[in-house]
C-alpha cells in the first residue's frame, strides 16, 4: 500500500505528465515546447502551452495561457477580485520548465499556492535559477511567496527542448547553427 508521501509523489508525476502532453502539443505547433496545468482540489482546472509564435505575442507563455483561461471562466461567474485571489491560493501549477521572471512574478501577484516544474531555466528562471521571485513577498505591490519544487521529470522536459532546437526554430530570426535536415 502506498504511503501518503508516495501518493502525493504519484499525483505530482501524473500532473507533470499532463503538462508534458501540453509541451508536446506546443512542439508539434513549432512552439518552444513548454506546457502546464493548473490543479485545484486534485483536479486539472486549466492547461496551457506556449503560443508565442502562433500569436506573435511574446507574453503568451504556457503559464499565462492557463491563467487567462481561469480568469475568463471566473469573470463569467462574476467572481470578485477577493474571490479570484482565494481561488488562486488553492491552486498548484505544474509546468515543464521553471517559470521565467515574467511568469514567476505574475504567479506571485496572483497568489498561487505552489509550483512544480521540470527543468531549470538557466537564462530567464524566476524561481531560483536567476531570481527567486517565489520567495519574495512584495506586500506593497500585492505579491505573495509560494512553494516551488523543481526537477520533476526534468529529463523528459530537457529532451523536448533538445529535439526542438536540434530541428532548428523556424521562427527564430537567425539560427546560431544550421538546422538538422530530416531524412
Amino acid at each position: 500500500m502506498a504511503s501518503c508521501g508516495d501518493r502525493e509523489y504519484l499525483d505530482v508525476v501524473a500532473f507533470m505528465k499532463l503538462a508534458l502532453e501540453q509541451a508536446k502539443i506546443a512542439f508539434d505547433g513549432l512552439e518552444v515546447p513548454v506546457g502546464c496545468v493548473i490543479v485545484m482540489d486534485g483536479k486539472v482546472i486549466s492547461c496551457g502551452r506556449n503560443r508565442t509564435n502562433e500569436t506573435r505575442n511574446a507574453t503568451r507563455h504556457a503559464e499565462m495561457e492557463a491563467i487567462d483561461v481561469l480568469l475568463d471562466q471566473w469573470k463569467k461567474l462574476k467572481l470578485s477580485k477577493a474571490e479570484v485571489s482565494e481561488m488562486f491560493s488553492k491552486c498548484s501549477l505544474y509546468v515543464t520548465c521553471e517559470p521565467c521572471i515574467m511568469c514567476a512574478g505574475a504567479l506571485s501577484f496572483l497568489g498561487i499556492k505552489e509550483v512544480y516544474y521540470g527543468c531549470a531555466n538557466d537564462k530567464f528562471g524566476g524561481c531560483g535559477s536567476i531570481l527567486s521571485l517565489h520567495t519574495m513577498s512584495c506586500e506593497e505591490a500585492g505579491g505573495k511567496s509560494y512553494k516551488c519544487t523543481g526537477g520533476i521529470m526534468a529529463e523528459e522536459a530537457v529532451s523536448l527542448f533538445r529535439n526542438f532546437y536540434e530541428l532548428g526554430n523556424p521562427n527564430a530570426p537567425k539560427p546560431h547553427r544550421q538546422p538538422v535536415q530530416q531524412p
